[in-house]
Parts: C-alpha cells; sequence; structure tokens
C-alpha cells in the first residue's frame, strides 16, 4: 500500500530506543524526512547512520533531555529550522515507574512533566505551521488506562487522552488529526530491564491473546497509517497495539 508520505517531515521524540527507534526506522522506509531526539547522542547517530545506509536520508538529530527547562522550544527551533517545516509529530517520549501513598511531590512534578506537559508543549510549539500549511499529524505514543496502583505516567497519559481529544476538536478543520497509541506489551530496553523471561514466557501465554509480546513495528506500522492521508478521517481516538491484553471494551 502507498501511504503517500514520502514528502513529508516528521519529528520522532524518545527515537534511540525502542518503540521510538521502530517508529522512526519505519517512517524513513516510507521515504519521510525525519528530526530525531532523545538524551543519548550516541545511539540517536547509529540510528541516523543506519537511516542514512538504508534510505539516503540524513535525519537531523537533537540530543535533548525532555525535563529541562524550554527543551520544546529548543527542540522545535532545531527541527524546523533544519527540515523546514514539520508535518508528523510523534510524542513518544517518556518513562514510568510504580509510586506509592508516599511518593513525593517532586516526583509527581516530574512524571506529569515527562509525561504530558512537554508533549503538549512542544506540540503547541509546532501546531501554527501546521495550520497554516492546513495539513498535519499528531500522534502520541501512551498508555494503559488500567493502573495496578498509584502511578504518576499513568495519571499523566489519561491527560494525554483527554487533552488530544480536545485538541483535535479545535485542529480538525486545518486538515490536522490528534490520535493516540497506547502501547501493550512491546519488547524494548525497558521491557527487557523490568521482566523476567519467566514473567514474558507466563504472561505470553495466559494473558496475551496472540500470544506473545509485541515488536516496536507493531506500534510503528500504526503510526505510519496515520500519519498518512489514508487516514484523514480518523481522529481524536485512543487506539491500544497490545495482542488483545486490555480487557476493557473501548
Amino acid at each position: 500500500m502507498n501511504l503517500n508520505i514520502g514528502d513529508k517531515t516528521a519529528l520522532v521524540t524518545g527515537a534511540s530506543t525502542g518503540i521510538g527507534r521502530g517508529i522512526a526506522l519505519a517512517l524513513a522506509k516510507e521515504g519521510v524526512r525525519l528530526a530525531l531526539t532523545a538524551r543519548r547522542r550516541n545511539l540517536l547517530e547509529e540510528l541516523a547512520e543506519e537511516i542514512v545506509s538504508s534510505k539516503g536520508l540524513e535525519p537531523v538529530v537533537i540530543e535533548c533531555d525532555f525535563m529541562e527547562q524550554g527543551a520544546p522550544e529548543k527542540i522545535a527551533e532545531t527541527a524546523l529550522n533544519q527540515l523546514g517545516s514539520i508535518d508528523i509529530l510523534v510524542n513518544n517520549a517518556g518513562g514510568s515507574r510504580a509510586f506509592t501513598l508516599d511518593t513525593s511531590e517532586e516526583q509527581w512534578h516530574e512524571a506529569l512533566t515527562l509525561n504530558f506537559v512537554r508533549q503538549r508543549q512542544l506540540t503547541h510549539q509546532l501546531l501554527n505551521q501546521m495550520m497554516e500549511k492546513k495539513w498535519g499529524r499528531i500522534i502520541n505514543i501512551t498508555g494503559k488506562s488500567e493502573p495496578d496502583g498509584i502511578n504518576g505516567a499513568f495519571c499523566a497519559k489519561a491527560a494525554m487522552h483527554s487533552w488530544s481529544k480536545g485538541l483535535s476538536r479545535e485542529v480538525g478543520k486545518f486538515g490536522i488529526t490528534v490520535n493516540s497509541i497506547p502501547p501493550g506489551r512491546i519488547l524494548s530496553e525497558q521491557i527487557l530491564r523490568n521482566y523476567t523471561p519467566e514473567y514474558r514466557q507466563w504472561q505470553s501465554e495466559n494473558e496475551i491473546p496472540v500470544g506473545e509480546y509485541g515488536k516496536p513495528e507493531d506500534i510503528a506500522n500504526l503510526v505510519c497509517f496515520l500519519s498518512s492521508p489514508l487516514a484523514r478521517y480518523i481522529t481524536g481516538t485512543v487506539i491500544p497495539v497490545d495482542g488483545g491484553l486490555r480487557r476493557y471494551q473501548f
């Protein structure tokens, strides 16, 4: 299927590993010119080299800690200066850890900033130029809606879903769509660090209907489709990619 995005530009946050890396590679395969940002420059440069060798397209590499004050402005300015415009924004950066009843205000602030505030700020840095062109795609990689307990990232992702839905109603008339993708168990550096092989095997056999953990390209394939003109009538949605893991109906 020709997705007709070979003439587009994209900014992918958290692009150095895992899901973000898979998304960057998939978009590059479609011919999209990329700006890639994350904290670890060496990993970004390795990804950029892979993209250059396979597609001949040299991405813009932006080393930046998302928690830094002014990070969204820095990222947006660099990406726009280097690429001229950003047609597709993939808000993938974030992080999660379990909280307790005694979790500090500083940790709550960190979780909400990393998983919601910075994404909102970065998006609004790029909205005007999308509106002027009357075309844009905003895709948020979020999280599940079934918290096992208190987790700041879950709260932030719920805010992302609410904000995304509201934003979609404001910008639809400009040809801009806004959608969210909550991943299930997708093999990544974080998953391999946090879950033992034994637990992954047990969960695959007992809790995931398709019987295995997903791969970054399972998320990336949907991102590419939502980035395309073919998905022009899909907006304000939350589309899980989890192999059927979650039990809620909607």
